[in-house]
């Protein structure tokens, strides 16, 4: 039986209707960052949308955003690992290619270096460049990304009566490829408010959206089993069919 908390909650994921008589608004491709850092308990970080924000505004919510074209043409040395490869390629349309799978992993490093400051890289030798002044600034470090070791944990698409949609790839990540201060996020664009390494049980207290609560605990899941093996788990994808959620497993 619903509760009035979770009715209020399904009110706000339901703030943004499409206006009468306009088509379902395809999903855009984006990816998100978790990034688990090992203290006395994992913690990952979170940042809070702006009030001014259309798209879930006041939400607590992991770096992430939308896939650029950069992303998708970006060349870097190495490959997300076979097992995640093989994950991201399931379910997915004929038309997504590699390159903007890849992207999408390459999204979230991006993204993650926007909007929090913290650079998520592997130390190289080889200096990479970049038309896209971004990507430019990140590679200035001397950082590849770590696309090895980069893990799929989940996918969630946006229901249909958003006005703004997304096909969202949650990626995962270790601490070990934090090549900053990670508690040195001066350097944040503005888009996150509040950024904080939380607890995972400290995370379940915020305004959260009703994926991310739900791809707090896979988190939870994955980090019951070694780093290696984490790369080989099988990852849940969430879309909503007629109003209701359809979960399979990718």
């Amino acid at each position: 039986m619903a509760t009035e908390a979770d009715s209020t909650e399904a009110a706000a994921e339901r703030s943004e209707y499409r206006a009468p008589g306009l088509p379902a608004v395809r999903p855009r491709e984006a990816s998100t960052l978790i990034i688990v850092r090992q203290d006395q308990e994992p913690r990952v970080l979170m940042g809070k949308r702006a009030a001014g924000h259309r798209f879930m505004p006041n939400k607590f919510v992991f770096p992430g955003g939308r896939l650029d074209l950069i992303d998708q043409r970006l060349r870097v040395p190495g490959d997300l690992s076979p097992p995640v490869i093989k994950r991201l390629n399931k379910k997915t349309r004929r038309d997504v290619s590699g390159n903007k799978l890849r992207g999408l992993a390459l999204a979230a490093i991006r993204e993650t270096y926007e909007e929090t400051g913290l650079i998520i890289g592997r130390q190289t030798a080889v200096r990479l460049r970049s038309s896209h002044s971004v990507w430019q600034s990140y590679f200035d470090h001397g950082v590849e990304p770590p696309l090895d070791r980069m893990d799929f944990i989940a996918r969630a698409v946006t229901p249909a009566y958003r006005s703004r949609r997304f096909d969202t790839r949650f990626f995962m990540v270790h601490d070990e490829f934090i090549h900053t201060d990670p508690d040195e996020m001066g350097r944040a664009s503005g888009e996150l408010l509040d950024l904080h390494w939380l607890t995972l049980g400290e995370t379940r207290d915020l305004d959260l959206p009703t994926i991310t609560r739900w791809v707090i605990d896979m988190v939870a899941e994955r980090l019951l089993f070694r780093r290696d093996a984490q790369l080989d788990k099988p990852a849940p994808y969430v879309r909503f069919i007629n109003g209701k959620a359809d979960i399979q497993t990718l």
